[in-house]
């Protein structure tokens, strides 16, 4: 079976090597064009994917394989798509306008990841702990 937590992890720790090198970049060049381009790659792809990965990790141990990997794909490829856009806006200088319908598909895939990992997470069984019986809100 796929393992989704150490997917997730791979690609936060990718995603935080973009971003730190696309901020040491703008750090050494002077110039901070991208500095939403940073904040995006760092926060939507390494936190949030580390996050997804360790929901998987502690949270999510047999989750239903198609719901896993659609969510899986749809942040990937939203992630990527959204960073790209903002690097062309920020960049090259592609008009918003032009590319503002991908950049909100990408946006939607990222927010429906985000709706699917809180259907996985409420679909998942209630956690057992070997000692203590089953884990409640509570304890």
């Amino acid at each position: 079976m796929r393992r989704f937590d150490r997917a997730y992890l791979i690609w936060a720790l990718c995603y935080a090597v973009a971003g730190m090198g696309l901020g040491i970049y703008m750090a050494m060049s002077g110039h901070h064009t991208q500095f939403i381009t940073h904040t995006h790659i760092m926060l939507v792809g390494f936190v949030t994917s580390l996050i997804y990965a360790v929901i998987h990790r502690l949270w999510l141990a047999a989750p239903a394989r198609a719901l896993a990997t659609t969510q899986f794909i749809l942040h990937q490829a939203g992630s990527l798509t959204m960073f790209t856009g903002l690097f062309l806006i920020f960049g090259p200088g592609v008009p918003e306008n032009r590319i503002g319908p991908v950049m909100g598909l990408a946006a939607f895939a990222v927010i429906l990841g985000m709706l699917l990992m809180l259907v996985l997470v409420l679909k998942a069984p209630q956690a057992v702990d070997a000692v203590d019986g089953p884990r409640t809100a509570a304890n």
